[in-house]
């Protein structure tokens, strides 16, 4: 199997959310089977539900021969070493890694959906994922990055100052 071009999505709004986000990179360097290819900067967003702290969020890139749901699992993996606890879908978190693409694998399972199925709503994702591929990117699905940025504006969202 050759590796495949991933981008996961970042985002923590619970103890030090900043610090959470440089652990799973850190966390995402050492994965097996992968070669660690950057991160965009970091960005604060509202959180999708009233009454919860700001989100800190990133994307990462890297390569890998990890089969998508055993990438999922060491993700997941990751998450929970961090303190992450899956009460409620939108609750607040320490850490949140979802895969957002898989090389050009369009993927439709139970566990993992790939392009992310809420990547397009997301501007959080959408803008670091810009500062990661190149400027006519296309996702798997035939969906245009650019088209996508357009029809999500940068409402909400802020970058925040280089501190890594």
């Amino acid at each position: 199997m050759s590796a495949a071009r991933v981008y996961v999505g970042l985002g923590s709004n619970l103890a030090s959310p900043t610090e959470q986000l440089r652990q799973a990179i850190c966390a995402l360097q050492a994965l097996p089977r992968s070669q660690w290819v950057g991160v965009s900067g970091f960005y604060s967003s509202e959180s999708l539900l009233p009454g919860q702290p700001r989100y800190t969020n990133a994307v990462a890139a890297f390569d890998t021969t990890l089969a998508p749901l055993a990438l999922l699992d060491a993700l997941q993996a990751i998450e929970n070493a961090q303190g992450r606890v899956r009460s409620e879908r939108w609750g607040p978190r320490t850490l949140d890694v979802d895969i957002l693409i898989y090389g050009e694998q369009v993927i439709d399972q139970p566990r993992l959906k790939v392009p992310h199925e809420q990547l397009h709503l997301r501007p959080f994702v959408l803008y670091p994922l810009a500062e990661l591929v190149p400027e006519h990117f296309v996702l798997a699905d035939g969906r245009p990055l650019a088209a996508l940025l357009q029809a999500c504006p940068f409402q909400g969202l802020e970058r925040l100052p280089t501190t890594r």
